[in-house]
């Protein structure tokens, strides 16, 4: 496989699969990745958030993974979605807990506007839970369009955000 210079995903969870725990259920996903043509490259820690915009569901599990692969941004999403209904998830409405959610990220650095995906993730800016991983593994990434550096987006978030994502052992 051709490694693509930076691609990165978001992972989340936040309710158990086949009694596995959330954490268990994004690594499972992130060692069935290569079987779809995906590489993993690196992965940051795991990382714990309050579920938005209900506290009371469930805490979030997050990480973000550089990933390589062959695939169009296009084809990745198809793979990506893929494996989200291989481990049950369920698109019933917006901001409800899931099973896993994998989330594109940035494509090598591809700004794109497409009715089913827009690069880079149109919210990743704005998200503690995707920032302080990003920042473990990639602390030089910046974001295509702005040109901000990661630790950059991290200081602009509100900081009761940063201090309720707390990283996991």
């Amino acid at each position: 496989m051709v490694e693509t210079a930076r691609i990165f995903i978001a992972l989340g969870a936040n309710l158990p699969f086949e009694a596995r725990s959330p954490q268990a259920t994004l690594s499972r996903a992130l060692q069935l990745m290569p079987s779809r043509g995906v590489e993993v490259v690196c992965v940051s820690s795991f990382w714990m958030s309050p579920a938005w915009p209900d506290p009371e569901k469930p805490d979030y599990v997050n990480a973000v993974a550089q990933i390589a692969t062959n695939k169009t941004p296009l084809e990745l999403l198809e793979t990506l979605l893929s494996i989200e209904s291989s481990f049950g998830r369920r698109r019933n409405e917006r901001w409800d807990s899931r099973t896993i959610d994998l989330d594109l990220l940035d494509f090598n650095r591809v700004t794109l506007t497409h009715a089913r995906l827009t690069l880079p993730h149109p919210r990743l800016c704005d998200r503690a839970f995707v920032l302080l991983p990003l920042a473990e593994i990639a602390s030089d990434w910046q974001h295509p369009v702005s040109g901000q550096s990661v630790s950059a987006l991290v200081n602009a978030l509100d900081q009761r955000l940063v201090s309720e994502t707390v990283r996991t052992v």
